[in-house]
């Protein structure tokens, strides 16, 4: 096992305290419908689909909740598109949004408000783009992962870093490999809790605690906005605040 990976135990622990249950649903219905719009609805001729599908049952969305998406994804999603952004906040920390929505002009106020709120401000598309990778992310169940045996074997399928944070295993690759990993731990038939592409900062930004306060109060604010689907940040927050937002 490689060491620690902060940024992963920043999106987990956040993931987890992100918001109420329903809230995490709503999200998924949108990646679900905006993946049957793309390829269809069949999950099998559809990796997307697939995908979100297994990081639905992750979180144990219900099967009928599933189903319902799925079939109402050709109507639900032909309105919605996806959008991103990407700014400042106080202090240079970086932050890049992903939003899927049905109403720009909404979506474009809602968020540009929410800068202005909290002193920040928002760039232009790309602006950003330099100070982030985008990796594949596997968060994976520790009793679902046979130590060495299977670290081996995704290292030879791709995998850049493999720690242990908490509960978990967390597995990282090269956005070109992201694919190819997840049929590799469908051959080793490994129960993967979410899966997804992610957007991992390059350097971390390092603040007192006040002020990582204050910057946490932003990105929950951002996190909590109805079009908003991810929140990626450069922020290094420690331990201690993380368990304070899970409170």
């Amino acid at each position: 096992m490689s060491g620690h990976n902060k940024w992963s135990t920043i999106k987990h622990k956040k993931g987890a305290a992100d918001a109420k249950r329903s809230k995490i649903f709503s999200k998924l219905v949108k990646e679900i419908q905006v993946a049957v719009k793309e390829g269809g609805p069949d999950p099998d001729h559809n990796a997307r689909l697939r995908l979100v599908i297994q990081n639905a049952k992750g979180v144990s969305m219900p099967k009928d909740n599933i189903e319902r998406a799925v079939k109402g994804g050709d109507k639900d999603a032909a309105s919605f598109f996806e959008l991103t952004f990407e700014g400042y906040l106080p202090n240079a920390v970086a932050v890049f949004i992903e939003c899927t929505t049905n109403n720009q002009q909404r979506t474009v106020s809602n968020i540009r408000s929410i800068f202005n709120k909290y002193n920040g401000n928002m760039g232009t598309n790309g602006s950003l783009s330099f100070m982030f990778d985008r990796k594949g992310v596997f968060s994976i169940p520790k009793e679902n992962f046979k130590g060495e045996e299977h670290e081996l074997e995704l290292i030879d399928g791709g995998a850049e870093d493999i720690s242990e944070e908490d509960d978990y295993v967390i597995v990282t690759t090269a956005m070109d490999d992201f694919g190819r990993m997840q049929k590799k731990m469908e051959e080793l038939e490994i129960v993967v809790e979410n899966a997804r592409l992610q957007r991992i900062p390059k350097e971390y930004k390092v603040l007192g605690a006040e002020e990582t306060k204050k910057i946490m109060r932003a990105l929950e604010v951002f996190e909590e906005d109805d079009d908003v689907q991810n929140v990626y940040h450069n922020l290094d927050i420690p331990d201690e605040l993380l368990d304070e937002m899970e409170e």
